[in-house]
């Protein structure tokens, strides 16, 4: 599941929140067992003509409970990497 995306310093942010578990043949979702999270930072082109995309996966010690949980960590996440991003440094060049 997605949900849209925001910009946060010029960055499009889209958080990715999935189920923790895949879902069996014949079952429509699987969401008791809780929720994992991800990030996709994407760099418009209209920014110094060229784009960039990269997704960042949390993480986590245990599943998130729900789905607004996982997609307000994943956001927040977006904000701490872009934010701590050295200077002179593509966010998309960062080893993690």
């Amino acid at each position: 599941m997605t949900t849209g995306f925001r910009l946060y310093r010029g960055l499009e942010v889209y958080p990715l929140v999935f189920p923790h578990r895949a879902t069996a043949p014949g079952v429509t979702h699987n969401y008791d067992e809780g929720f994992d999270a991800a990030v996709r930072i994407h760099k418009p082109e209209s920014l110094g003509g060229t784009q960039g995309s990269r997704v960042f996966r949390l993480v986590v010690n245990r599943p998130f409970e729900n789905a607004g949980d996982a997609r307000r960590a994943s956001a927040a996440y977006a904000e701490r990497l872009i934010d701590s991003c050295p200077a002179n440094t593509d966010i998309f060049d960062l080893k993690l």
